[in-house]
């Protein structure tokens, strides 16, 4: 039975250079993406999913401690309680990546979830943290996560989460299916290169082997001063038979709205049993040091 809800994706590019002052650059950053999140409710949006940080430029690009100063509580923080008023105010699902603060010199890249009543729900902490390619230095800014991977009941139904280098990883890809996800987002931000071949490869193959919808998220644009590379867009949705079935562009701001069919993935996994036929038993290698 067909179990329709209106999802939406933001993509977008960075308002100022990171030379900028951070706070000046996030009131922007916020500025822009609430007039997106508005166009998502005229549409009819029920859950809207942001891009990883999405207050800021992709400061990891860097090793600079002024991007300290982003961080924000949560849920107390004052981007958090916008996004909770302005979930209640649309009747909007919200997942809003924001760089978190956890206590004196303890950061995390995190996403609040909020329900459409505008009550927080939780957070997920990214695991899997790169510090391995040029302009890729996060362990600068950020600890593993440590709340494991969550699912949350929403007025739309079971939504988790995974962030950016997390999708490398096919362990909490599969935990995020086994807690209960029906649709699972991906905020990120990557570049051109070799990443974008995976891009289209290994989330897919993600909602295939485990069977639930995914919405995967990339920033656009070249943020400078770094000039690391090409932020290339190409957001999407990916159903639970791998298939891409909205694709957002490569170089614009975009929302990208798709009607999601929640009700596939009863029919899909009654054809592949996937479920029914692991072995967790013998997987032990796995997880071990």
């Amino acid at each position: 039975m067909a179990r329709i809800i209106k999802a939406g994706l933001i993509q977008a590019s960075v308002t100022h250079s990171g030379d900028e002052e951070p706070g000046i650059i996030r009131t922007a950053m916020i500025d822009k993406h609430m007039a997106l999140i508005e166009q998502a409710g005229a549409a009819g949006v029920q859950v809207l999913c942001l891009q990883e940080i999405f207050t800021s430029p992709y400061f990891p690009a860097e090793q600079e401690a002024r991007w300290y100063g982003l961080t924000e509580e949560i849920p107390d923080g004052p981007t958090t309680q916008l996004m909770m008023e302005t979930a209640k105010r649309l009747g909007m699902v919200l997942v809003v990546p924001i760089y978190e603060v956890d206590g004196t010199g303890i950061y995390y890249n995190t996403a609040a979830v909020i329900d459409a009543d505008g009550r927080y729900l939780g957070k997920y902490r990214k695991h899997h943290i790169p510090h391995c390619h040029p302009g890729f230095w996060e362990k600068f800014y950020f600890r593993p996560g440590n709340l494991g991977y969550p699912v949350f009941e929403t007025a739309v139904g079971k939504v988790g989460v995974y962030i950016c280098y997390d999708r490398h990883f096919p362990e909490g890809a599969r935990c995020l299916g086994l807690n209960g996800a029906e649709i699972v987002f991906n905020p990120s931000a990557t570049v051109a290169g070799l990443s974008e071949h995976l891009w289209r490869i290994e989330q897919p193959a993600h909602a295939v082997a485990n069977q639930y919808w995914i919405g995967a998220i990339n920033r656009v644009g070249t943020e400078k001063p770094w000039n690391m590379g090409e932020f290339y867009g190409t957001s999407y949705f990916c159903d639970p038979r791998g298939q891409l079935v909205a694709v957002a562009s490569r170089d614009k701001d975009e929302l990208l709205v798709h009607d999601v069919d929640l009700g596939m993935i009863e029919e899909v996994r009654q054809v592949w049993q996937f479920y029914r036929d692991r072995r967790p038993e013998s997987y032990g290698t796995i997880v071990a040091p």
